[in-house]
């Protein structure tokens, strides 16, 4: 079971005003957008949103530095170094936000760099040795096709229009025998 934000906060930093004071130290204006009330600060804050906002401030200090660096790094990653608008756009969100949109971003570059690299990588003789399969699906879809007009008595006229081998669908009318 997990603990509860209390017993992490006294567990890490002994007390809530100590947890606030580092999130404080932390939230310079190189990392931090302040839209704190000024009324209520931080101190009026959840222990568990102390908490997190703890760990993102960190993460972002010891993985970009500061802000610019993760909005740069952002850009990059969107492919869109050239478009200062959406760098401006971009640099307005709050800090979890930026954090979780460079996390999907990179995933997603990896994931498309990982389907471009076996395509790249893969020998010829494997295209050659699945070309005969491909040619063997054609011929055993079509046989299964046969076979169902075969087996189905009493349909006089069939108009195609399209089936899955061919696009095309297939319409059957019955014949003037069995409609009786």
């Amino acid at each position: 079971m997990s603990k509860s934000p209390l017993a992490s906060v006294k567990e890490r930093f002994e007390s809530k005003e100590k947890l606030v004071a580092a999130v404080e130290k932390l939230a310079t204006k190189d990392l931090w957008v302040d839209r704190v009330s000024s009324g209520k600060g931080l101190a009026k804050i959840s222990n568990a949103k102390l908490l997190r906002l703890h760990t993102l401030l960190t993460q972002a200090k010891e993985g970009f530095g500061t802000r610019d660096k993760l909005v740069a790094s952002i850009v990059e990653l969107a492919k869109r170094a050239k478009d200062s608008g959406y760098a401006a756009r971009v640099g307005e969100y709050p800090l979890p936000r930026l954090l979780d949109l460079h996390r999907a971003l990179s995933r997603s570059s990896k994931r498309a760099a990982a389907t471009k690299a076996p395509k790249a990588s893969a020998p010829k003789t494997k295209k050659s040795a699945a070309a005969p399969k491909a040619e063997k699906a054609p011929a055993a879809k079509a046989e299964k096709a046969k076979a169902s007009y075969a087996t189905v008595a009493g349909w006089a006229s069939v108009i195609t229009l399209f089936s899955p081998s061919s696009r095309t669908l297939s319409l059957r009318f019955p014949s003037e025998s069995s409609v009786s």
